[in-house]
């Protein structure tokens, strides 16, 4: 997690004054649920809330750890020290350091879920009105590369927001799934802690409570949502690598927006680079590299061992805060991507016809012509525009078995642009409704 790629509302959630502020709230709710089933003296459990306004020292936290070696002693300890040590001797009775530490962590993931599901709406929101503007500007489309079919650059897009739409619902199913706790104490039985004060500090931090732990939570929950985020970084690559191609000087259909005064190569002035997407496809490289650390710690040992932890303490802010970022950049980009309309004709006009080939083919197979013969009819033609520079209409309207079968009028339908956008709308109506 560097500055460079972070921003400031994600990276707030990971300090630790909002960690300890978490720990804090824990312990406090816990003390009033044990007060309200008698378990300790209500005016200790009021006592600590003398900390709701105080400021944590993180600093003094860090010079205790470095005598307890032990992050919650530690701030166990501070907080003793502001609500008075006598007054707090309750505090964290019947509990164990996970309890605070795997409740407090599932808090910064749904905190972290929200505003990567905000991200997502943002890009969502800009993906469909680049998608509406340009619903039916016509453009290439490619497979392995190479000239297809007609599309249009409006179904790129929305075929980006159906994906991320899929991504926010994923995301949605595995803040759900991280968003539990656990107070049951050692082993997870609750020998010394009664359940209702896990149920009520869950309830308090908007969690539910853990069916069963072993001490720990079990992390597979957190294994899908690192491998959730490491799919949406995914998304975000194959848009941005999308973007990329299309910039490339041979194509010139769209482009990130070149701000004035930005410069694009220190040696060479003409440079306009897509250095925006390129930097989304390395992030998105990390954001994934996340998921399979979350994965090695659903094994743990037995009822609970800390191999997960010092995984979590870096996995948890630097996956949330660069998919945050990510998201940031990539509806940026939406926003103000340059596109070319007339490029995009230029490119459909590039191959002379070409692209129509299958409308020929099945033209011909339509008037009785097998398959294979046909096929072959279409092929000769298209070979002579690829090796010769040939105009693909002129040729088939100048080969006898070609014209022994189509009329010019069914030739001219053939290279009839509009056949292959008059879906448009319809699939348009299933990705953003009527």
């Amino acid at each position: 997690m560097i500055p460079r790629y972070s921003r400031p509302e994600m990276v707030a959630i990971w300090s630790p004054e909002s960690r300890f502020r978490i720990w804090f709230e824990i312990e406090a709710h816990a003390g009033d649920a044990m007060a309200d089933l008698g378990v300790i003296p209500r005016e200790n459990a009021e006592a600590v809330w003398k900390a709701r306004d105080a400021t944590f020292d993180t600093a003094r936290i860090d010079e205790i750890e470095a005598v307890t070696k032990h992050d919650v002693i530690a701030f166990l300890t501070h907080l003793g020290e502001i609500v008075g040590h006598n007054e707090a001797r309750f505090v964290h009775q019947g509990m164990t350091s996970s309890d605070v530490l795997d409740t407090a962590f599932n808090v910064q993931l749904t905190r972290a879920a929200d505003l990567l599901l905000a991200g997502l709406d943002g890009l969502l929101a800009a993906l469909k009105r680049r998608a509406m503007e340009h619903r039916h500007t016509a453009c290439i489309g490619r497979s392995h590369g190479i000239h297809a079919e007609p599309t249009t650059f409006g179904l790129k897009l929305a075929q980006a927001h159906a994906e991320f739409a899929r991504a926010r619902s994923r995301l949605e199913a595995a803040r759900a799934e991280v968003a539990t706790g656990a107070l049951s104490g050692a082993v997870g039985t609750f020998a010394n802690i009664d359940p209702r004060v896990e149920a009520h500090v869950c309830a308090q931090m908007g969690l539910m409570p853990e069916p069963i732990s072993t001490q720990v939570i079990p992390r597979d929950r957190h294994a899908m949502f690192f491998a959730t985020l490491g799919v949406i970084a995914s998304s975000v690559e194959r848009l941005a690598t999308e973007i990329r191609h299309l910039q490339r000087t041979e194509v010139g259909e769209a482009e990130e927006y070149f701000s004035p005064g930005q410069k694009g190569s220190s040696a060479m002035p003409h440079k306009r680079n897509p250095v925006l997407t390129e930097n989304l496809t390395g992030l998105a490289r990390m954001v994934r590299a996340y998921a399979l650390p979350a994965m090695e710690n659903v094994a743990l040992w037995h009822e609970r061992d800390i191999s997960h932890s010092s995984v979590e303490r870096m996995i948890g802010p630097d996956a949330t805060v660069t998919l945050d970022f990510a998201l940031a950049r990539l509806t940026g980009v939406i926003d103000k991507l340059v596109v070319y309309p007339e490029a995009m004709q230029a490119n459909l006009d590039r191959t002379r016809g070409l692209v129509n080939s299958q409308r020929v083919l099945l033209a011909l197979t339509q008037k009785g012509i097998s398959r294979e013969d046909a096929y072959a009819m279409v092929q000769r033609n298209a070979m002579k525009t690829w090796e010769g520079g040939r105009d693909f209409r002129a040729e088939l309207a100048a080969d006898p078995d070609v014209t022994a079968v189509l009329t010019p009028g069914d030739l001219d339908a053939c290279f009839d642009l509009a056949h292959h956008t008059r879906h448009v709308d319809t699939i348009f109506a299933r990705v953003f409704g009527a």
